[in-house]
């Protein structure tokens, strides 16, 4: 009998093997309103309400490497990955669960600093940590984080509303993450093996903070929300540009044009690309781990945009058939595409 021939998840990439794994579910509930294919799950509550639940996982040394990741560090940037899914629903996280996969190679005050960590995570953003689970590990720590929050159903946005001509928006700076893990890389190469090592980030401590401590958009949420402004459609930058506006629009059907000189980009970044031979663009584009908001919004509302602050305008929505493309100052066009794990 033959061998049946078995498909290598690389061959999918992230994006088709989800869709491969999900596409013969079907919804039974009839207060479930959206259940995959964007940032976090939606249910009817009631009275005009809906729950949001979203859910990740961090693996050491796939998503997180301790040799240069304080766990302090960690345990904060747990709590922005979770809530921030929350967030790109233009919804307002309330409470977090942690589970833990954990090694016997760390110590009860090396736990304690990962939950100081998320302690001040949701302190600052008036989150509650409200249970979770914790089981032996053999392969390191791993953790994963389920986040929950509350919105009307009205000013839910999904990954599925942007409309041809919409502006494409995009807060904060991208890049900066990846390049942050560069250096941090960079410096754990150089200096391995050295008894008393010196690992050079002078000049580009923000690099190292939009990495190993990134900040959840809960003001940008709530700012939008002072404008009386829902956005069309919205996602967070956690694969790269690119992948992420091809969710937009795979989900809502249609194109987009970005511009390249729109995109905004820190000048550490800049820096450090140059002193490294690397493209900002492609750092910007395809490094992920950014956490700021990408989202649409209608054409006539460029200025009460402008009026919010820390705003980007870098492009517009167009037609499906034209693709998604960056423009180049020369008036070139680039092909997007999604990257997604590999």
């Amino acid at each position: 009998m033959a061998k049946e021939k078995c498909t290598e998840i690389s061959s999918l990439g992230e994006f088709a093997l989800i869709d491969r794994l999900v596409k013969e579910f079907e919804n039974v509930q009839p207060t479930t309103l959206c259940a995959e294919g964007d940032d976090a799950s939606v249910s009817d509550i009631g009275n005009g309400k809906a729950l949001l639940l979203s859910t990740d996982m961090l693996l050491e040394g796939v998503n997180f490497d301790l040799t240069y990741f304080p766990l302090k560090h960690l345990g904060y940037k747990t709590v922005t990955v979770g809530v921030s899914d929350i967030l790109a629903m233009n919804a307002l996280p309330e409470r977090i669960m942690l589970a833990l996969g954990v090694s016997s190679k760390f110590s009860v005050e090396a736990l304690e600093a990962f939950y100081e960590g998320v302690r001040i995570a949701c302190g600052e953003l008036g989150v509650d940590l409200a249970g979770g689970d914790m089981a032996a590990s053999i392969t390191g720590l791993s953790v994963s984080v389920t986040a929950e929050g509350r919105a009307s159903k009205e000013k839910i946005t999904y990954r599925s509303g942007a409309k041809e001509n919409d502006l494409i928006c995009i807060t904060g700076n991208l890049g900066a993450a990846y390049m942050g893990l560069r250096l941090l890389e960079r410096e754990k190469q150089v200096l391995e093996g050295m008894d008393n090592p010196e690992p050079q980030f002078a000049g580009y401590e923000y690099l190292l903070e939009k990495y190993l401590k990134p900040r959840a958009r809960k003001d940008v949420v709530e700012s939008l929300a002072e404008a009386n402004l829902v956005p069309t459609s919205m996602i967070d930058i956690s694969d790269g540009l690119a992948s992420d506006l091809m969710q937009i629009c795979r989900s809502s059907h249609c194109g987009a044009r970005i511009y390249l000189d729109r995109i905004p980009i820190a000048r550490q970044t800049y820096a450090l690309c140059e002193e490294m031979h690397f493209d900002p663009v492609v750092a910007a584009l395809n490094g992920g781990e950014d956490h700021e908001l990408l989202f649409t919004v209608p054409l006539g509302l460029r200025d009460r945009i402008a009026e919010v602050g820390g705003i980007d305008v870098i492009g517009h929505i167009t037609s499906e058939s034209k693709g998604a493309v960056m423009v180049t100052p020369d008036g070139s066009e680039i092909t997007l595409k999604a990257q997604g794990f590999k």
